[in-house]
């Protein structure tokens, strides 16, 4: 028999059980702490990391720096140490999934439960931040929730260790691919970090939690960090129109570029976060972020894009510029043209050039709204927030609404997804139209059709007549008792017969399940003939039978078959137990049987044997049989009961004498 391998042990307590999982620096394992018999999780780093002296400093400092957070949110590092070759942390283990696979699984996330995990992150970053330590590695796969419902923060003491080598690991192959998608444009560029960029990330994790998907991504770690600097996010509500405004405003202000935008602390997010909770007015509506609809937004052009220079980029992540010229050269020129530009409409205005001329007619495009998945109140939001410039007659420029929004029309749709959405519009998404024309909105309405009644019909044939009727939705069953209709058979169905009902929408069949059921009065004890009266008043149907009872008076009701108060169809049988009287058995008859045999026979028919003999002629055939029996045989007696029988018995003739002696 092979020995089995022993288990790893780190400092003589941590027992490894089985990989929890693996990531770019290090596995973790669940393991047992001996000592405190508790399961604990241990991190392990991987040989290359705890071979650097430097990595191993920072990893060493920031491991203790964990130790101290406390925090109910906050995932606890109860030790650390060398062994093995290697280094490893210990940490309280967390019994449920991670936030990633919490998405991975279910898609987006309802509004109040990201906002409820939002709250418990923002508090775990204020109580660290608090303590002058950052995360760094805000993201899902850290942020783990329990079977509880708790969250906690994970990867405290390996975040900080991390950025020494942030530059050579951006470069291997998937290493920081998932770290990256989470990046501050600050931790990006290379720049000092300060709380602000763990808020940028956490507002990262919130917009992954509402849509499914991350802000920005990219084919490499590169592509992705160029995008956290140069691009603005699409709002949150163009992905899932269930995401409030108001959540979307919170969540915009975290994904500000400049830091100074933000939130200036986690404490001022988790304010924000539990107003937004209790209903109230968030302070990211009144900071009023920029939404920008553009692709590119013109921020500080930067050095570095997480460690790799601008001239290494490819050529699609790099800002077009013009080499030969100075930015105050474009500056100044800039301004020229403006005043210019000026001063010939002034000429033009004073000329009167123009004046007569018809206005110039400005076209937009028409915003896609038609197979988006969009309500139709969203979309006519969305058509009357388009705002243009508009040029008065003295030269004044306003904005108006760039569309008129016409009166809806409505199509009858099969599919319950598309009632109340957009499943059309005229002029159509992308078009070019004047200025102001009018948008005509086409939106789904239920395809009604009228009910057949199918009251009478069988199942089956009631479902294939609402089907070719039209109906494609649900078609269920409910039972019912009736005294008109057979079970089995429709007895009417919701909605009624007659009425009109959405092609798609769901239909009862309402089936008989026969008549009411009916409860078997009590009739133990009592006269069959009164119980029989009972059982007819109730609509059942009696049947009487009778049986021997030593306890119940002859005539009188032993039991009812079902038992009394037992529900049964209308019209179905009672059988009611009638008592005959006493038991009783049949006597064997043993006359002209020995004594022996007679007693034996009595015996196996139950019965008791009680002997007497009577004086028989020494020669008579009767000596030594029974001659007579009380019961007689084949008579009805109680079983168990005594027979008597009688034995003849021969007696010898007295001496004769002499007469005359």
């Amino acid at each position: 028999m092979t020995d089995m391998p022993q288990p790893t042990v780190f400092s003589g307590r941590y027992e490894l059980h089985r990989r929890l999982g693996r990531g770019g620096m290090a596995e973790v394992f669940l393991a047992r702490d001996l000592q405190l018999d508790r399961p604990v999780a241990v991190k392990v780093l991987f040989a290359e990391f705890a071979t650097d002296p430097s990595f191993v400093a920072r990893f060493r400092r920031e491991a203790q720096a964990a130790a101290n957070l406390n925090h109910p949110n906050i995932v606890s590092v109860y030790d650390w140490g060398q062994e093995h070759g290697t280094y490893f942390i210990v940490m309280e283990y967390v019994d449920g999934p991670s936030l990633a696979d919490m998405i991975r699984a279910d898609g987006p996330i309802p509004a109040d439960r990201a906002v409820d995990i939002g709250t418990d992150v923002a508090a775990a970053l204020s109580h660290a931040h608090t303590g002058g330590m950052l995360h760094r590695d805000i993201k899902p796969g850290n942020i783990l929730v329990t079977e509880a419902g708790i969250v906690k923060v994970a990867d405290w003491g390996i975040g900080r260790a991390m950025d020494a080598a942030a530059e050579e690991n951006l470069t291997q192959a998937g290493s920081v691919m998932g770290t990256a998608t989470y990046f501050s444009p600050e931790q990006a560029q290379g720049l000092s970090l300060d709380p602000r960029s763990d808020l940028y990330s956490l507002g990262v994790v919130l917009y992954e939690m509402v849509t499914a998907r991350a802000p920005f991504q990219g084919d490499s770690p590169v592509a992705i960090a160029y995008k956290h600097v140069q691009e603005q996010p699409r709002p949150p509500r163009s992905l899932n129109l269930a995401v409030p405004a108001a959540l979307e405003a919170i969540i915009l202000l975290l994904l500000e570029k400049d830091p100074a935008r933000r939130y200036a602390s986690a404490e001022d997010l988790r304010a924000d976060l539990r107003r937004y909770r209790e209903g109230f007015t968030v302070m990211a509506t009144q900071a009023a972020p920029a939404v920008a609809g553009t692709q590119v937004v013109p921020v500080v052009q930067p050095t570095a894009v997480v460690g790799v220079p601008v001239e290494d980029l490819p050529r699609e992540y790099v800002p077009a510029t013009r080499e030969r010229r100075s930015g105050l050269f474009l500056v100044a020129l800039v301004v020229l043209l403006a005043v210019l530009a000026g001063l010939l409409f002034l000429l033009a205005r004073t000329l009167g050039v123009g004046e007569d001329q018809e206005p110039e007619v400005v076209q937009v495009e028409v915003p896609v709204l038609a197979g988006q998945g969009i309500i139709e109140e969203d979309a006519r939001n969305l058509l009357q927030a388009q705002s243009c410039e508009n040029t008065e007659a003295d030269g004044t420029i306003t904005r108006v609404s760039c569309f008129t929004v016409g009166a809806t029309q409505f199509e009858q749709v099969d599919d319950p997804a598309l009632i109340g959405i957009v499943v059309g519009q005229d002029p159509g998404g992308g078009e070019r139209v004047d200025q102001g024309s009018t948008i005509t909105l086409t939106v789904g309405e239920a395809n009604l059709l009228v009910v057949p009644d199918v009251a009478g019909s069988l199942v089956d044939d009631a479902t294939r007549q609402l089907q070719e009727r039209g109906f494609v939705g649900e078609i269920s069953q409910r039972e019912e008792p009736s005294e008109d209709v057979d079970a089995g058979q429709v007895v009417r169905t919701e909605p009624a017969a007659d009425q009109e009902a959405p092609s798609n929408g769901p239909i009862v069949l309402v089936v008989s399940s026969g008549p009411s059921p009916v409860g078997v009065p009590p009739c133990e004890s009592i006269q069959e003939n009164e119980c029989v009266n009972d059982v007819q008043e109730a609509g059942l149907v009696p049947r009487v039978i009778g049986e021997a009872s030593n306890d119940v008076e002859q005539g009188r009701v032993i039991r009812t078959e079902p038992g009394p108060g037992t529900e049964v169809p209308a019209g179905g049988e009672v059988v009611i137990v009638v008592s005959s009287g006493a038991a009783t058995a049949t006597v064997p008859p043993v006359v002209g049987l020995d004594q022996d045999a007679a007693v034996n026979a009595l015996e196996d028919a139950g019965f008791g044997a009680d002997v007497q003999t009577q004086p028989v002629d020494p020669g008579s055939d009767d000596a030594g049989r029974v001659i007579d029996q009380t019961p007689g045989g084949n008579e009805e007696a109680e079983p168990g009961s005594t027979v008597t029988i009688v034995v003849g018995e021969a007696t010898e003739a007295p001496p004769a004498t002499d007469v005359g002696d």
